[in-house]
């Protein structure tokens, strides 16, 4: 291959592409608007697929997380997962990709054009993708994340959530802490997750939050695109993006470096599976809320990908 290549985005996404593109024998140059890795909002709830994309993550595991609760107003049910799920750091994660490619980033680099000199441009710049918006492609929906901390320790070893009207409010029994969330509509999701805490008394600490783009976002052709959060790329249920990401990353890797290839290779893949996780979770939403008594108590699920 032999090129010479800028990612813009230094998130687990970004640094997983620089790996597999120097592994190619590509000239990678990432450039980081942070001046140090690893500091992204996020539960770090993963799928036992992590650990073929990134197998150092083994080393990193807080817990091993068994089910989860989906808690309608008149019926709980039980979701049982096809494979294990574990709970880690996700910072923890990122640093084990710097490590690897820490000679190839640049940080505290915030890009404001389109590199050139380059032979391929790839922004892995997050919901608000700088990258994206420099294309003119359309702007994925958006919801926001929310979480904060309880200090109290819990032994348990399953999550629990609380469908909302465009989202969910979640607890996860971490380490040393509880963990609770929101995911939901920017203009709604701070008042509703105080509203549940203040029904319970909760109160939380360091919290933080951000933005999570729903939607299909990769240029047709060109020699500049998109992958992980920039490209839309995240599970519709849960607003999870990592696992989707490293799928997208690898199929990117595949087909480099026609981008256009790229394209057509991830609107095979993903666009069926948002299409339909989307119908799927509005039906199992409204199923839940009007008509609970024919949803089975126990439900045995594949959470990563489906189709």
């Amino acid at each position: 291959m032999n090129k010479k290549i800028a990612i813009i985005g230094g998130g687990t996404i970004g640094l997983y592409l620089a790996l597999k593109l120097i592994e190619k024998g590509n000239k990678v140059v990432l450039f980081e608007k942070r001046k140090e890795i690893g500091t992204d909002v996020c539960s770090g709830i993963f799928s036992e697929k992590i650990f073929k994309f990134i197998p150092e993550s083994k080393n990193i595991v807080e817990k091993e997380i068994k089910s989860a609760l989906l808690r309608f107003p008149k019926k709980t049910i039980h979701l049982l997962f096809k494979e294990r799920f574990f709970l880690f750091s996700h910072s923890s994660l990122d640093k084990i990709l710097y490590s690897k490619v820490k000679e190839s980033v640049i940080l505290g680099k915030e890009i404001k054009s389109i590199p050139q000199g380059f032979d391929r441009v790839i922004g892995c710049d997050g919901a608000n993708s700088f990258i994206r918006k420099s294309l003119g492609l359309k702007k994925p929906k958006l919801k926001v994340g929310i979480r904060g901390f309880l200090k109290e320790k819990d032994s348990s070893d399953f999550v629990e959530t609380w469908p909302l009207r465009e989202g969910f409010v979640w607890k996860i029994p971490r380490k040393e802490v509880i963990e609770y969330g929101i995911m939901e509509k920017p203009e709604i999701a701070k008042k509703a997750l105080a509203l549940f805490l203040k029904k319970d008394k909760i109160n939380l600490e360091e919290i933080d939050a951000r933005i999570i783009p729903c939607g299909f976002s990769i240029p047709k052709k060109g020699k500049v695109t998109l992958c992980g959060d920039a490209a839309g790329i995240t599970k519709p249920w849960s607003g999870g993006g990592v696992i989707w990401g490293l799928k997208s990353a690898d199929i990117l890797v595949e087909t480099f470096p026609d981008f256009e290839l790229y394209h057509k290779r991830m609107r095979k893949f993903f666009k069926r599976k948002i299409a339909f996780y989307n119908l799927m979770t509005k039906s199992v939403y409204f199923a839940g809320e009007n008509i609970p008594f024919l949803i089975p108590k126990t439900v045995k699920i594949e959470p990563d990908f489906l189709l």
